[in-house]
């Protein structure tokens, strides 16, 4: 068996979007959740920062992940997100390397 890759982005939104951003992720969330491959998928909210968020996910392969790069929800999330953000960081955790978009 292959180990799970795993995804940690870090989102820095713009102070007061929490409100704005809660439905779309909670949408995201559900919709990933159904996804083949879709080991665990949870979003934090920083405790010393309210404005930064941390996706944490869990996939069975790199092809699994890229397939979520294109489901309806994740694109939703996205155009939902993009006016809100400040900043964004993702690492890829491969058994053997780390990616980093």
């Amino acid at each position: 068996m292959t180990e799970p890759i795993y995804v940690l982005a870090t989102l820095t939104i713009k102070p007061g979007s929490m409100e704005a951003l809660r439905g779309p992720a909670l949408a995201c969330i559900e919709g990933t959740r159904k996804e083949k491959g879709c080991i665990s998928y949870d979003l934090f909210v920083s405790a010393t920062d309210p404005d930064t968020l941390v996706f944490v996910e869990r996939w069975k392969t790199r092809e699994d992940l890229t397939a979520h790069s294109q489901e309806p929800h994740l694109v939703a999330w996205r155009e939902a997100s993009t006016p809100h953000l400040a900043a964004r960081k993702v690492e890829i955790i491969h058994p053997d390397k780390v990616e980093t978009l």
